[in-house]
């Protein structure tokens, strides 16, 4: 059957576009082409740095007759309605049939060549396109990433005939711009194209490309003792940026070695777009890098290697220059620039983001088995290299920057690891950090990071997440699972929250002092501010009240802001104070979502969600011990006696909804039965016998051993269900306390109503 073949040829476009643009082409083709009752057997999209490529087969030549069908306005609907529904089906009212009431429509529609469709797809394509960012050019109003320069567009090796803003399609493509003398060629088909780019020095299938620099690279580093360091996402980028990707191997001046790989590195890699490379074994890099040419030189690339050893010897030499100039300052003086640097309009500077940092890395240590101490300093320290020179020019080296440094000035090997780790992990792919010391600060930055924007209400929504909240979530779970350090986290969220409010609070004080004219009101405050800094919950609440009640209306918005939310955040009891954390709500809020980001990470293991919120409905923030009631619950489950125990479960708890809608259930604890009915002894024995068991297995917190005991409960239940009438008059309290029992045995590991099957 006939094939598309459609060629957009531009200028360059931007690597970093090409791989969505060939998703989106398909997609939109794919709605075009279906919207006009056509089904490619194929298509398929190739995007590169000058050109997106669609190629679609089995196409017929002319669209099928077709019947439609659309519904009308109802029966006796206002005659506007049917004006409106009549002009848009081109029909007359005499031309409607009524069914059920609405007037329907029946619309014989002659198919159309198929070109023509093609045309009109094209033209709706290439104008709707979805760049990140577009242009327009000349004088024309036509907006594409780059200038659009051709269309090439063939159907059953015919020309489709249209023009886009005075571009006309045709049958002509062109290769390399610089190989090849850049001869236009005609292709009237796929096969012909394919052939062609190759014949002209333009591999077309990104897969290619990347695979060709791959090898490249490998090839060029066998023949000098070398090893590539593999780096996925650069691999990615010069893949759109050469269309005959050829790479060439360069020097570099071996005294640059004494910097810090990772310099070496993200300047090669983010200025210069080079490979970095390494002796065989060895840990750190090569004198050597290898740059990826558009063009095959004939000299081998030797011109290539110098121009481009030459421009990374300039970019090196500056980062010496900053990296001379960071060492002479050292840390106090950059802390000190924290205090200009804002972190969030909402959140404060630098300088404090620092200090609650702190506060949490203290709290946490204890919990990993860091020194609390060695904890602070870490934390006070972690942020310093932002304000270095180095970390300026180069900000994917924060942290790491700032390890090196504290290295070089003497300081404790676990606090510069701990300084130098704390952004892990970055990704799914990057390691997490695991020495207890680099373990508590990472969590302690990213649990500030999670609460103060949960608690200012910036949470992502959709597929929003401009503060990165969720890939700091996933980062807290992976820290926590794989270290395996169990602790409840709501106790670490509400206290965090806690600085947050006390730290506005203090902006508020600081504004009332500052426009104190009373000595009265200046007392208060005193008052106010020796009352929260003795103490985090139990605060002086009528002191820190008639503070917020006095802010003058001068004062800046958010301080304003600020004291209303602090007034708030207080309830007058006769029996006295209760302080109430303005954050609280927010922070059930962030324990949902960090719910729902360890379902993610525990179904890419392949775990059931369901599992989990039948673990979280008891109430648990200790991850650890979730996931190990998650993989018993999952592993108990999988057997005979999970399987059936957990339908027991639910005929159980089906009787009991239903009693609880006709009024309370009967509360206690179930009474021995009478000896005649076997299965309501057997039943209340192994609840009897359940019990200490159960507690003891669940104390030690072996969940496993507690699904076990759970087990037990399997026959005794099925007995009871099948052979106990529990509505009988005379024995119905007692069986319902009976059947109330087992819910709430089995209740102790999992809410088993939540669980699906």
């Amino acid at each position: 059957m006939p094939q598309l073949l459609l060629e957009l040829f531009s200028e360059e476009i931007p690597a970093r576009m090409q791989g969505q643009a060939a998703k989106d082409l398909e997609r939109l083709a794919r709605e075009h082409l279906a919207a006009a009752g056509f089904l490619p057997e194929a298509l398929k999209t190739f995007a590169g740095p000058r050109r997106l490529t669609l190629v679609a087969e089995g196409l017929p030549l002319a669209q099928a007759d077709r019947k439609e069908e659309l519904k009308g306005p109802r029966v006796g609907a206002p005659q506007q309605a049917m004006d409106g529904f009549l002009r848009k089906a081109g029909l007359t009212q005499d031309q409607l049939v009524e069914q059920n009431g609405v007037w329907m429509a029946f619309v014989e529609k002659k198919g159309r060549p198929t070109a023509e469709i093609v045309a009109e797809m094209v033209e709706a394509i290439v104008r709707g396109f979805p760049w990140p960012k577009s242009m327009t050019w000349g004088t024309g109003k036509l907006r594409w990433v780059r200038p659009l320069k051709r269309i090439l567009c063939v159907l059953d090796r015919e020309v489709v005939p249209f023009a886009i803003d005075g571009i006309q399609s045709g049958d002509v493509s062109e290769g390399h711009r610089f190989m090849g003398e850049a001869k236009p060629f005609v292709a009237k088909d796929f096969d012909e194209y394919a052939a062609g780019l190759e014949a002209h020095f333009v591999v077309l299938d990104v897969e290619e490309r990347k695979a060709r620099i791959l090898e490249g690279c490998k090839t060029l580093c066998f023949a000098r003792h070398l090893e590539l360091v593999e780096d996925i996402g650069l691999l990615e980028e010069v893949a759109g940026l050469a269309e005959w990707p050829t790479p060439v191997l360069g020097d570099m001046d071996p005294s640059f070695l004494d910097l810090p790989p990772e310099v070496i590195r993200t300047s090669m890699r983010t200025h210069q777009k080079y490979f970095a490379v390494r002796k065989p074994g060895e840990a750190g890099l090569a004198p050597h890098f290898i740059t990826v040419a558009n063009i095959e030189a004939k000299d081998g690339g030797k011109v290539i290697a110098a121009g481009n050893a030459k421009v990374l010897s300039s970019r090196l030499s500056d980062a010496r220059f900053f990296w001379d100039e960071d060492v002479k300052t050292g840390f106090e003086p950059w802390l000190a620039k924290l205090d200009g640097v804002t972190f969030h309009a909402k959140l404060g500077t630098m300088a404090q983001r620092v200090e609650r940092i702190v506060a949490l890395a203290g709290e946490i240590a204890p919990l990993v088995g860091a020194d609390v101490d060695k904890a602070k300093e870490a934390a006070r320290l972690a942020k310093a290299d932002l304000t270095s020179q180095m970390v300026g020019e180069f900000p994917e080296l924060q942290g790491i920057m700032g390890g090196y440094y504290a290295r070089h000035f003497g300081l404790d090997p676990e606090i510069a690891a701990a300084i130098q780790d704390h952004y892990k992990p970055q990704g799914p792919s990057d390691a997490v950090p695991t020495a207890p010391l680099s373990v508590a600060v990472a969590l302690a930055d990213k649990l500030d990071t999670l609460v103060g924007f949960f608690a200012i209400d910036e949470k992502p929504t959709g597929s929003k997440d401009p503060f990165a909240l969720r890939r700091a979530a996933l980062g807290v779970i992976r820290i926590i699972l794989e270290s395996g350090h169990a602790f409840a986290l709501s106790d670490l969220l509400r206290g965090q929250a806690a600085l947050l409010l006390r730290a506005e609070m203090q902006e508020v004080f600081n504004s009332v002092r500052a426009g104190v004219v009373n000595a009265q009101l200046a007392a208060r405050v005193s008052d106010a501010e020796v009352q929260l800094a003795l103490t985090d919950e139990a605060l002086h609440a009528f002191a820190i009240l008639d503070v917020a009640a006095t802010v003058p209306d001068s004062a800046p918005e958010a301080i304003l802001v600020a004291a209303e939310r602090i007034a708030g955040a207080f309830v007058d009891q006769r029996s006295g104070v209760e302080w109430r954390n303005a954050y609280l709500p927010a922070m059930d809020h962030l324990l949902a979502f960090f719910a729902d980001r360890l379902k993610v990470t525990l179904k890419d293991q392949g775990k059931r969600h369901d599992l989990v919120d039948a673990v979280f409905a008891l109430g648990d923030d200790d991850l650890v011990r979730i996931v190990a009631r998650v993989e018993a619950l999952d592993g108990f489950l999988k057997t005979d006696d999970g399987k059936t125990l957990l339908a027991g479960y639910k005929r159980a708890a089906n009787i009991l909804k239903a009693e609880e809608k006709k009024g309370a259930l009967p509360e206690g604890e179930p009474e021995e039965p009478a000896a005649d009915s076997a299965a309501e002894v057997g039943l209340y024995q192994a609840l009897r016998l359940l019990k200490a068991p159960l507690a003891e297995a669940l104390a030690k917190e072996d969940f496993t051993g507690a699904m076990a005991q759970l087990a037990a409960l399997r026959e005794p239940v099925d007995a009871y269900l099948d052979g106990v009438f529990v509505n009988d008059p005379e024995h119905r309290d007692n069986r319902l306390k009976t059947l109330a029992a087992v819910r709430s045995a089995m209740g102790q590991v999992a809410d088993f109503g939540l669980v699906a099957g």
